[in-house]
């Protein structure tokens, strides 16, 4: 009988532990995860003053623009990836009162450039023929520069902070993000239609634009990798090919 209510206990004892390692674990979130889980992190982090306009459990490229911010203004590394790190932190969180003392997290960062006047227009050539050489030539010169997601200088940038930065140094203000840039230019019906300068787009992490390029010709586009940095890659590459998107002609 002792022996039984030993197992019993044994038993039990083993079903509390493993019950309480569960409700401590901290849940890795990333781009693509969805559920009880995400909806509690878009809360949290929308009551400690992060934008999060949509808190439907799904970790799209809002939440993980806000996570990479989070992260960044508590001196974590900026992966956009809830690790235990980033949980820890949130946990402790609690609301920033911006004002006039504190200001709000923004993704501008140091270094980055800002050009006078609005944004470039939609559905229209922004690039006047003559100087592709230029934004060519000023694209070319960062390469080996490595990735970093929110990255936007030449310490580290992302697509399509690569992308801004580099038409930005030609005098060009672009949008920040992949998806608003995809809106620049004519679309093209094949790649062919291609010239150096323009934009290529393609379908990654979500549905959409979610990866940005400039074309170089010669069937070759130069781009931030996430795993290379940036670097100059073929549209026939086996693994750039199916995710092609379209091209957008920007050249005038």
């Amino acid at each position: 009988m002792k022996k039984r209510l030993l197992k019993i206990g044994t038993a039990i004892g083993l079903t509390l532990v493993i019950t309480s390692s569960v409700t401590l674990a901290s849940p890795t979130l990333r781009e693509g995860s969805h559920g009880h889980n995400v909806l509690l992190l878009q809360k949290k982090l929308q009551a400690v003053g992060y934008k999060i306009s949509s808190v439907d459990g799904i970790y799209g490229n809002e939440t993980e623009r806000a996570v990479a911010e989070f992260q960044r203004d508590n001196k974590i590394r900026i992966t956009g990836v809830v690790n235990n790190a980033t949980w820890r932190a949130l946990q402790q969180a609690k609301k920033v009162k911006w004002g006039s003392d504190v200001p709000p997290p923004t993704v501008k960062q140091a270094g980055t450039l800002q050009t006078k006047g609005p944004l470039a227009p939609n559905n229209k050539p922004i690039l006047a023929k003559g100087k592709v050489g230029d934004l060519l030539k000023t694209a070319r010169s960062y390469i080996g520069v490595p990735y970093a997601f929110g990255g936007a200088t030449p310490k580290a940038f992302d697509c399509s902070g690569y992308l801004q930065y580099v038409f930005a140094k030609n005098g060009i203000n672009i949008p920040r993000t992949a998806d608003e840039q995809y809106k620049l230019g004519l679309r093209t019906k094949t790649s062919k239609q291609l010239v150096p300068g323009d934009l290529v787009f393609f379908t990654t992490y979500e549905a959409g634009a979610s990866h940005c390029g400039i074309y170089l010709g010669n069937n070759e586009f130069i781009h931030a990798s996430s795993s290379k940095g940036v670097r100059v890659d073929t549209l026939s590459d086996t693994y750039w090919a199916p995710r092609y998107l379209g091209g957008k002609h920007i050249v005038k």
